[in-house]
């Protein structure tokens, strides 16, 4: 990442929360379109980018785009917003073939889950949100502003 920035962990016991958090996420990134997902599988990643999608006035119903690569949505004031899933992606040549860096460049949200197989692709600026457990708790990491 390009600048370093602080960092901020939750803890998130209930579903309930995650709305706050996601709130947060976007408050503290107000400038930040790309953002990488990390976190093992079960961790919660579909779930979250679903409430940042709401969060962004996303009113279709959200899923991992699994086969596809990619899901598109539309916010609200014609906000754009990309859902990546890159868990089966096999060789680097299917991400040119999708257009990713296209859709990098093109200003909308993008949320990727498993970006750590695209790794050579994100733009410097990047938001990276961590997902992990801990003794059944969830704990979501993302960068705050100073």
């Amino acid at each position: 990442m390009g600048m370093s920035k602080l960092t901020k962990s939750v803890s998130i016991n209930q579903l309930s929360e995650l709305p706050g958090v996601a709130g947060t996420v976007l408050k503290e990134n107000p400038k930040a379109r790309v953002f990488a997902f990390r976190g093992p599988m079960g961790s919660g990643k579909t779930t979250f980018i679903k409430i940042l999608c709401e969060k962004l006035g996303v009113e279709d119903k959200t899923g991992s785009p699994t086969y596809a690569l990619v899901n598109e949505y539309q916010g609200r004031a014609g906000v754009k917003l990309f859902h990546f899933d890159f868990y089966r992606i096999k060789n680097q040549q299917e991400v040119l073939d999708i257009g990713f860096e296209e859709y990098l460049d093109s200003g909308a949200y993008c949320f990727i889950e498993w970006a750590e197989n695209v790794s050579s692709f994100l733009p410097d600026d990047y938001i990276e949100i961590i997902l992990s457990m801990k003794e059944g708790e969830r704990i979501i990491s993302f960068p705050i502003s100073t």
